[in-house]
């Protein structure tokens, strides 16, 4: 299991490198939409949908993607379009994380399909939006993120003690969520003072709104990563899934691996064009 695991991760960052270096922005398109297809697909079947349907779903999903999103690059969305998102993302996640599983299953399927959809779709366009930023934006944007999972399962460990969300995802604590902060705080003081020039996340929020809002904007962000990570605990729970399906073998499903970067590419793109 743990070879297979590190085989998948060793591919899947090979496959986005050379995405994201490449000079023709094609590649990281078609790794966007096959990314998002992929998502879709499981979201579907998270949501309940027969197996050809979520196939046909997730392929109209990236075809949509590709029509319709800024996969050329160049195309400017308004800030208003990412405040939306973000704010559906806040005000939506919190009705979903107070209503539980049980209050998942009783929304209208279609209604969950479509949203799902939306958001996944919107993670699309925020992906390519923040590589036209340049890689180092879109690489800062996923270092936060990453560090603070990474440094919430450690935090977790060793001192949780009191649950985040018992009835979602029993393994999450306060204690990990603070040391995740904490970390990525951290991390965003030294790249600012190694790194000060404003192409990543953190120095933008630091020129900016200063000491003050960086750490106001790295919570925020942090704290969607969290919602993120839970929505999708929350869907597998109600349909029974520990995965939200076997596509990466020994890592799950696309949707385990970016559930936390959904919430967060749109509102740190947000952030930056309203500072």
């Amino acid at each position: 299991m743990l070879r297979e695991r590190i085989i998948t991760a060793v591919v899947l960052v090979a496959a986005l490198v050379l995405a994201v270096l490449a000079a023709s922005p094609i590649p990281f398109a078609a790794l966007t939409l096959l990314m998002i297809g992929a998502a879709g697909w499981e979201w579907c079947r998270l949501c309940g949908l027969g197996s050809v349907p979520s196939v046909a779903a997730g392929l109209v999903l990236a075809l949509v993607l590709a029509l319709v999103g800024p996969l050329g690059y160049g195309l400017e969305i308004p800030v208003g379009v990412w405040l939306g998102v973000a704010a559906v993302w806040v005000v939506g996640g919190a009705i979903a994380l107070r209503a539980g599983p049980d209050g998942f299953l009783h929304l209208a399927r279609p209604l969950r399909l479509i949203l799902g959809w939306v958001l996944l779709f919107a993670a699309g366009c925020a992906f390519v939006a923040a590589k036209e930023r340049g890689v180092a934006f879109l690489a800062s944007v996923c270092v936060l993120v990453w560090a603070a999972d990474i440094f919430a399962y450690f935090g977790g460990r060793a001192l949780g003690r009191r649950k985040l969300a018992p009835t979602i995802s029993p393994g999450k604590s306060w204690e990990g969520a603070w040391s995740g902060l904490a970390a990525v705080l951290v991390l965003a003081v030294l790249v600012v003072a190694a790194w000060p020039e404003r192409t990543n996340l953190f120095a933008l929020l630091q020129s900016r709104g200063g000491w003050a809002g960086l750490v106001a904007a790295c919570a925020g962000l942090v704290a969607l990563a969290i919602v993120g990570d839970l929505c999708e605990s929350l869907a597998k729970r109600a349909a029974g899934a520990k995965d939200s399906s076997r596509l990466l073998p020994g890592h799950g499903g696309v949707l385990d691996r970016i559930d936390a970067l959904l919430p967060v590419f749109p509102a740190a793109l947000a952030i930056v064009m309203t500072l």
